[in-house]
């Protein structure tokens, strides 16, 4: 894999620049530090990435981020501002005076700053090389991950046990008297992940037809021998990596349908873990999940099997590598998910995820919680 080093020299730049808050995966990536206010980052080939950051967190940046620390006055920034008003014009001179007359910036790259560096100097777009590099992680890295899915996995149990404990009144699940709700799921979810260090936002909690809908955030009473799908995806509070894993449970006796569907989805998952390793195209996984799917009598276009097997997981939910039909080549150290699906509105939803990382032999699974769809 191309350093950034090498991208920069073959791109005839004189740095690579970018711009973001932590939230900015790439930013988090190249600097290891969490900051809710933009920096600057620059690196130029030979030379240690150096960040341009605000007074107030200047120490602490210089114990916390593998980068070099500047503040914005040592940058020149605040002379800047004392002659340029508009904000966005005062960063490119900045940046243009540090870096030289050729730029290469992330795709991210906030546009006004952009626009501006433009009338100074020469700004060349990267393909985004910094993404490429994130997908493949350090052992550090994946223990980082595999930790959140330990806290994913507790919760996951709190959820499922909460279900478990209900008792339907007239087709309604109760428990302790009270009406369990996807949003009751929702909150013990998110405490049990607070408790151990990880936050969550828009964890799914669906329940009946609104299972058929893969992103439905769900809503109101859970009910018996109907399909529950609880699919969370947080992150740790201090290191940003993130999990996702995906569980589909029913109270009571559920259609035969959605018995066939569930075994059909946990054979699809167990058949995509068994094809993931280095080397593997993710494509070519995907595809054979989805011929799976279609010898069983599951449609794949708008019902059915009806989006990617999976993708990667690190600073951000979604990121490379991609398991769907626009795949390319998977490696070791890679950390994805599997999670087959079915979808029809008229019966409802399946899905099962598991994340893990790709070895040179298969598939290191980070889910350890156990696939049980009827719950009594």
């Amino acid at each position: 894999m191309d350093s950034l080093d090498d991208v920069i020299r073959r791109s005839g730049a004189d740095a690579y620049v970018a711009f973001g808050s932590s939230q900015n995966a790439d930013i988090r990536y190249l600097t290891r530090f969490r900051t809710e206010d933009p920096v600057v980052y620059i690196k130029k080939p030979g030379e240690k990435g150096v960040m341009v950051i605000g007074q107030m967190e200047y120490e602490r940046a210089t114990r916390e981020s593998i980068a070099a620390v500047m503040t914005r006055s040592e940058a020149g920034l605040l002379d800047i501002m004392k002659e340029e008003s508009v904000m966005q014009r005062a960063y490119a001179r900045m940046i243009a005076r540090y870096v030289g007359s050729h730029i290469l910036v992330p795709a991210s790259f906030p546009y006004g700053i952009g626009h501006e560096l433009e009338a100074l100097c020469n700004v060349t777009l990267d393909p985004g090389s910094v993404g490429t590099a994130r997908a493949i992680k350090s052992d550090d890295e994946i223990d980082k991950i595999r930790s959140v899915q330990s806290a994913t996995d507790l919760a996951m149990d709190q959820a499922i046990s909460l279900i478990k404990a209900s008792r339907p009144i007239k087709g309604v699940l109760y428990h302790d008297g009270q009406v369990v709700t996807s949003e009751k799921v929702r909150s013990l979810v998110h405490k049990t992940l607070m408790d151990h260090g990880c936050h969550a936002i828009d964890t799914i909690i669906t329940c009946g037809k609104d299972t058929a809908l893969p992103h439905a955030l769900g809503s109101g009473p859970l009910m018996e021998s109907e399909p529950i799908v609880i699919d969370m995806f947080p992150a740790d509070d201090l290191t940003g990596y993130f999990t996702d894993m995906t569980r589909t449970v029913t109270r009571g006796e559920p259609a035969v349908e959605l018995i066939e569907m569930y075994n059909a989805v946990r054979e699809a998952q167990d058949l995509g873990m068994s094809l993931v390793k280095h080397g593997a195209s993710g494509s070519s996984v995907h595809q054979a999940v989805a011929d799976m799917f279609a010898e069983k009598g599951y449609g794949t276009n708008s019902e059915g099997f009806t989006h990617n097997l999976g993708h990667g997981v690190g600073l951000e939910v979604h990121e490379q590598p991609t398991l769907g039909p626009a795949g390319g080549s998977l490696a070791a150290g890679n950390v994805v998910t599997v999670e087959p699906g079915l979808y029809y509105r008229d019966i409802g939803g399946v899905r099962l995820e598991n994340t893990g990382a790709v070895t040179q032999t298969g598939f290191d699974s980070f889910t350890q919680f156990c696939r049980e769809f009827i719950i009594r």
